[in-house]
């Protein structure tokens, strides 16, 4: 689970494991494999070094495994 801020500021968590997609509008827009998106505060990157972290914790990737970005 990752935490993550609403616009209006509302902190909630958030299952990594469950993103599909990140994008920026500009503001940071996450999609899920159910479809449901939610609009965050965070910037991508820092998206992203949750969802890293994240997944380290739980053991998906190793500290020496880095994600690559899709093109």
């Amino acid at each position: 689970m990752i935490k993550v801020t609403r616009l209006n500021g509302q902190p909630f968590t958030l299952n990594a494991i469950f993103i599909e997609q990140i994008e920026c509008f500009p503001d940071t827009t996450i999609t899920l494999s159910n479809g449901k998106k939610f609009v965050v505060k965070e910037n991508e990157d820092a998206v992203v070094e949750r969802i890293v972290a994240f997944y380290k914790k739980i053991q998906i990737i190793s500290s020496d495994q880095r994600i690559e970005e899709s093109e």
